[in-house]
C-alpha cells in the first residue's frame, strides 16, 4: 500500500519526464478546452453540465464551474495508451469495488484526448517550475502522482524493492487521475502500474458532502474526545462502506458504540471476570465432561461453537476485500452468541452450591465465554488495536498468542493447542473496556431548565403563602 509522500523535487519530475520525452510521449502544443480552476483539470463536453439560465458550465463530478481556456502547454500522448490502460483495468480484481471498474471502463469507451501536463507560470505560479522552461509549471497531478515513486527512493534503484504497490487506496473523486493518467504515465515510462486500486466513497453529513464552504465538516479531534479515539475509529470502519457514501450521524455513533462496545463486548468481559462468579480470577480450562454436556444439550452453546468455528475464515475473507464493516458484523454476531450462551447457561445459579460438579460446570461456562472474547479480540485488533490490547491483557493472553493462527485454538475447534490454559487473569488490567457515552445537555439548555424549575417553585411557594393569608 502506498501513502502520501512529500512533494516531488525538480529532479524527480525531470527524471521521469525526460524518459517520457525521449520516448516521444511529451510534446508542446497550443491547447484549448473547458478548464476547472478548483479541480485543476480540463474536462470534455461529456463531463460538463450546462446551466441554461446563465449559460455557465459546471463539472458533473464536482459541481465546480469551468471556463474556456486557450494556452500553450506540454502535452502527454494519453490517446496512445488508451488500449493499454483499458487492458490493465480489465484484469481481475484490478479496481475494487467493482462499481468503480465499470466507471473507468465507461470513461475508456470514449476516445481519450491528450492531456496537458504543464500550466503557464503566469497563471499557476505556485507549482514546481518545468526544468529548462521558466514559462511553464508542472501540472499538479503529474507532480502529485510522482510522489508515490519519490517516497520509495526513485530514481535510485532502491525503489524497485517495493514497486509496484500491491494496493493503492484512493478516494472516488480522484479515480480518473489514478485509474487512467497514472497507469498511462507509468506505462509510457516503462514502469509497471499498481496491482490494485481500492477506491472508497465519501462521508456525508445530512446527505451532503463535507465541505469547508458549507461549514459541515466534522472535527475529528472533537469527535475523538467525545467518542474516544478507539470509538471513533471503530465507528468509521463499522459504518464506512467503500462502494457508497456513508452518512455521519451523532445519534447513530452513540447507539453503535454504546450497544456494541460498552454492552455487547465490555459488559460480557465484566460479567465473566466478576468476582462473584470468578472469585479466583482465572481463565479456566473447560472440563471435558461438562463441555460435552453443554454442547449436546444447550442450543445456545451449539450456536456459539458454530459461530466461533467459522469466525476466522469469514473475517479473513472480509479483511482481504477491505470489508471492515463485515468483519465487525461477524465479530459482533459472535459476541451476541456468547452473551446469549452466558444467559442460557445461567452461571449465577451455580456459584452458591460450591460442590465440585457445580464448580466444574461454572468454570467451563466461564472458559467458553472467555474463549469467545479472546477470539473476537484477536479478530478485531486491526480495527481497535488499543481496546483489544486491553481486552487481551485482562485475559492475560501472551503477546505471542495473539496472531491469526491462534484463532484455531479454542473449545469451538476442539483443538486447544498452545492456547491459553488454566491461568490467572491480569488483576492490574481493568475489566471495563468502554465507558458508556452519556449525552450531556448543553449548558444554555440546562440553565434554562434550572431557571424554569426555580420559577415554578417560587410561584408555588407564593401561591401557598397567599392561600394561607386568605384563610
Amino acid at each position: 500500500m502506498i501513502s502520501y509522500a512529500p512533494p516531488s523535487s525538480d529532479t524527480n519530475w525531470l527524471c521521469l519526464t525526460s524518459g517520457l520525452q525521449s520516448r516521444g510521449h511529451i510534446y508542446s502544443a497550443a491547447y484549448s478546452g473547458w478548464y476547472c480552476v478548483s479541480d485543476e483539470t480540463f474536462l470534455t463536453d461529456s463531463q460538463l453540465r450546462l446551466d441554461e439560465t446563465n449559460e455557465t458550465r459546471y463539472s458533473l463530478e464536482s459541481g465546480h464551474p469551468v471556463e474556456w481556456t486557450e494556452e500553450t502547454n506540454y502535452m502527454f500522448r494519453l490517446s496512445q495508451f488508451q488500449d493499454d490502460v483499458r487492458h490493465w483495468v480489465k484484469q481481475e480484481a484490478r479496481i475494487r469495488p467493482a462499481k468503480f471498474e465499470k466507471i473507468l471502463l465507461d470513461t475508456l469507451s470514449e476516445p481519450l484526448p491528450d492531456v496537458s501536463v504543464s500550466r503557464p507560470a503566469n497563471r499557476v505560479h505556485w507549482a514546481i517550475p518545468v526544468p529548462n522552461d521558466e514559462t511553464q509549471t508542472v501540472y499538479v497531478w503529474l507532480d502529485a502522482l510522482i510522489n508515490y515513486l519519490s517516497s520509495l527512493g526513485y530514481p535510485n534503484e532502491q525503489y524497485l524493492a517495493q514497486w509496484p504497490p500491491a494496493q493503492q487506496v484512493i478516494g472516488k473523486d480522484i479515480l480518473k487521475f489514478h485509474g487512467i493518467y497514472w497507469p498511462a504515465f507509468l506505462m509510457a515510462a516503462g514502469l509497471e502500474p499498481p496491482r490494485q486500486l481500492h477506491v472508497h466513497s465519501h462521508w456525508t453529513v445530512d446527505g451532503q458532502k463535507m465541505s469547508k464552504s458549507k461549514h459541515n465538516v466534522v472535527d475529528p479531534v472533537e469527535a475523538a474526545k467525545q467518542y474516544t479515539m478507539e470509538g471513533l475509529r471503530y465507528f468509521l470502519l463499522r459504518e464506512g462502506v467503500a462502494h457508497s457514501d456513508g452518512n455521519f450521524s451523532h445519534v447513530k455513533a452513540l447507539r453503535i458504540l454504546n450497544s456494541e462496545l460498552a454492552d455487547t463486548l465490555g459488559n460480557l468481559l465484566s460479567r465473566a471476570c466478576a468476582k462473584s462468579l470468578n472469585p479466583h480470577q482465572m481463565y479456566p480450562e473447560p472440563h471435558v465432561e461438562h463441555l460435552s454436556q453443554l454442547l449436546q444439550h444447550l442450543d445456545a452453546a451449539k450456536r456459539l461453537q458454530e459461530t466461533l468455528f467459522h469466525l476466522a475464515g469469514r473475517c479473513e475473507q472480509h479483511y482481504e476485500g477491505n470489508h471492515f464493516h463485515l468483519v465487525a458484523d461477524t465479530a459482533i454476531a459472535a459476541l451476541h452468541a456468547a452473551n446469549n450462551f452466558f444467559e442460557c447457561a445461567k452461571p449465577w445459579e451455580l456459584k452458591a452450591g460450591g460442590s465440585s460438579p457445580n464448580a466444574q460446570r461454572l468454570q467451563t461456562i466461564i472458559s467458553m465465554t472467555m474463549d469467545a472474547l479472546r477470539l473476537c479480540g484477536i479478530v478485531l485488533q486491526p480495527m481497535m488495536p488499543q481496546l483489544t490490547s486491553r481486552l487481551l491483557d485482562k485475559l492475560n493472553v501472551p503477546i505471542s498468542q495473539r496472531s491469526w493462527r491462534h484463532l484455531s485454538e479454542s473449545f469451538a475447534t476442539a483443538s486447544p493447542g498452545n492456547g491459553p490454559k488454566n491461568h490467572q487473569l491480569d488483576e492490574q488490567s481493568s475489566a471495563r473496556l468502554f465507558q458508556r457515552i452519556v449525552e450531556q445537555p448543553d449548558k444554555p439548555t440546562e440553565q434554562r431548565a434550572q431557571s424554569q424549575t426555580q420559577s415554578k417553585r417560587s410561584k408555588s411557594k407564593k401561591e401557598r403563602k397567599t392561600s394561607a393569608t386568605m384563610s
